[in-house]
């Protein structure tokens, strides 16, 4: 499929002055959402699925914190997103470890969204991944974004607004032979979503996970590969999906960008009934009817 034939709000566009700013496609047809004044932080947000959810909410107006470990990586996204008129802040550093949770914390102590999308993944048989394996997926997939929530909402609930969001996978939910370790830590981030949206209650803040399906980024191309071979890309994702992924009603990989339309929707005021939840983008992937 062509990305730009997907009608996107994380697609890096021209600035936009004043209070309505509308997505490309949408031909002035759209509920334009508006995060002028809002600060969001997208961990994990240097490529893939992260920069798109920090380019769309750019694009709506908020002033964004890109995160990640690779500075210079970081900091080229950051340049990206400034050449569409955004205003960015890029905060190097290893948010899994005291002292990069610290750093970020003293660069950048309030946000009013907070987007938790880092996380790692791999395929591994399920006998062979070690005690240190699963540590370090829960470090990585579950326990930042517990720290960084303990952090950030207790000062969302005191203004009175504030919007967590935890992308999950609909591994969470239909959990992979190939990668079981990775499908246990997004099952708990659903758990740690509908607790913490449950500390939030009455107070203005919404805190809800985002289910997202299988997701063209660079990482899943790499993933990809080492289960079906070294095939021309278009092949590679058809037999993916036919293997490994039969389930998807879209057959076809989902892009970066439709995972971000979602998340750019919660953490606008058009979203504020929507709490606790597990929203899903996941093409169709997870057969029940609720996650």
């Amino acid at each position: 499929m062509d990305p730009a034939s997907v009608p996107i709000v994380g697609r890096a566009v021209p600035p936009v002055r004043g209070r309505n700013r509308c997505w490309p496609g949408c031909l002035g047809r759209c509920t334009q959402i508006d995060l002028s004044g809002r600060t969001a932080l997208v961990t994990g947000s240097s490529q893939g699925i992260g920069l798109a959810i920090a380019a769309g909410l750019a694009g709506a107006g908020a002033a964004v914190v890109l995160t990640g470990r690779d500075a210079p990586k970081l900091d080229a996204a950051a340049d990206g997103l400034r050449a569409d008129g955004a205003q960015v802040t890029a905060v190097a550093g290893d948010v899994t470890t005291d002292d990069g949770t610290a750093g970020l914390l003293d660069a950048v102590p309030d946000v009013d969204i907070l987007i938790n999308n880092l996380g790692i993944f791999g395929a591994v048989p399920a006998l062979e991944i070690s005690d240190d394996e699963w540590r370090r997926y829960f470090e990585t997939n579950v326990l930042t974004a517990v720290r960084l929530t303990r952090a950030y909402l207790p000062g969302m609930r005191d203004r009175g607004w504030g919007r967590i969001q935890y992308i999950a996978s609909d591994s969470a939910v239909t959990i992979p032979a190939e990668m079981i370790h990775y499908g246990v830590t997004k099952t708990a981030l659903l758990g740690v979503s509908r607790g913490f949206a449950k500390e939030a209650a009455g107070s203005g803040v919404t805190v809800n996970s985002v289910i997202a399906g299988p997701t063209h980024t660079g990482g899943v191309e790499e993933f990809v590969r080492s289960l079906v071979g070294d095939l021309p890309w278009a092949d590679a994702q058809r037999e993916f999906m036919r293997l490994h992924r039969p389930q998807s009603l879209l057959q076809r990989l989902i892009e970066p960008e439709e995972i971000a339309n979602m998340c750019i929707y919660l953490a606008s005021p058009f979203a504020s009934a929507s709490t606790g939840g597990a929203l899903r983008v996941d093409g169709g992937y997870v057969d029940p009817i609720l996650p």
